[in-house]
């Protein structure tokens, strides 16, 4: 594993003596120097760094202003700060460590000392690293549905709920799309379920290739599926639905040895509009829509409140 220190010193010779030191021992991949606390939030800002060695007095910046610094920024305040102080300087060893450094040595210093209190705080955060990786995949596995890899149903309702407040804030548009896939139970009942998870999957991947970026795309369970579409008016959403529905439907899926096609129909709604009040009304209102899809053929894309100019001969002249 790559390994990187910086080393902030405003004497070259303490400084070389501490890369020289290190560098005998093979810790570290790449060594950065600074003779500054200002020069050293620098190299820190342009480079990952796993480890600093700083001394308290130095010109410019002090260790103690550095170590604010670095503090004050989420994304550095894991890396081990390891403080040089004099050897009676009792208080800025309690003052650095108080505010954030990981440790502290005394100059002159011991170089047995310095390469063991080093491996000890790269050890620590290995292991804290180790266990914010699990954290965040633990975390992305709460809230993904395990088999299209699409967000999950308590996800989709958390992000909705946060949507629906930006939108009242900023008195922007949030449309909501749901897809259900027409006569699903036929493909499991006549080629079995692992060919109804292909279908599934396979449909999961095409409606998220359309949908944006900052777009959220969830299972809501079975063979239905939600989008949370910022900053989108319901005419805009209901093109958005439009070629998800055409994809869907010039796609050839191949179940077993058969090649078959599928069909979806959408229910979508948007905020503002007169019945909608909050974000369960929205999917209330598209679910309105969806069902109306159904009962009018499938295969279709159908809007509430209803859009009396709507036609696929216009759909694109807009």
């Amino acid at each position: 594993m790559h390994c990187s220190v910086l080393v902030v010193e405003d004497s070259e010779t303490v400084r070389r003596e501490i890369v020289h030191i290190l560098k005998g021992k093979s810790i570290f991949d790449t060594f950065f120097e600074a003779d500054d606390g200002l020069q050293g939030f620098k190299v820190l800002l342009g480079h990952k760094i796993d480890l600093i060695l700083c001394d308290v007095d130095m010109p410019m910046m002090d260790g103690f202003k550095f170590i604010s610094l670095v503090q004050s920024r989420e994304d550095l305040r894991d890396v081990p700060i390891i403080l040089l102080t004099g050897k009676e300087d009792r208080d800025s060893k309690i003052r650095g460590l108080e505010q954030g450094a990981s440790d502290y040595i005394t100059k002159p210093f011991d170089a047995g000392e310095l390469v063991a209190r080093v491996k000890v705080h790269l050890k620590i955060k290995t292991l804290q690293d180790q266990l914010k990786q699990a954290n965040e995949l633990l975390l992305a596995i709460s809230h993904t549905d395990h088999l299209t890899g699409l967000y999950n149903r308590r996800y989709l309702e958390e992000t909705l709920e946060r949507e629906f407040r930006r939108t009242q804030r900023k008195g922007n548009n949030l449309a909501v799309m749901i897809l259900d896939i027409d006569h699903f139970k036929m493909v499991n009942d006549t080629y079995g379920h692992q060919q109804g998870d292909y279908v599934l999957c396979k449909i999961a991947a095409l409606f998220q290739r359309v949908l944006r970026e900052y777009d959220t795309a969830a299972r809501f369970g079975g063979e239905e599926f939600i989008a949370v579409i910022p900053e989108t008016s319901l005419s805009e959403a209901r093109n958005i639905a439009e070629r998800i529905r055409a994809s869907i439907e010039e796609t050839l899926f191949s179940v077993g040895d058969e090649k078959i096609r599928i069909t979806a129909s959408f229910g979508v709604s948007a905020f503002p509009a007169e019945e909608i009040r909050s974000a369960d009304d929205l999917i209330r209102v598209a679910d309105k829509a969806l069902y109306s899809a159904k009962i009018k053929g499938r295969n279709r894309v159908e809007l509430m409140p209803p859009d009396p100019s709507y036609s696929l001969s216009n759909l694109f002249a807009e």
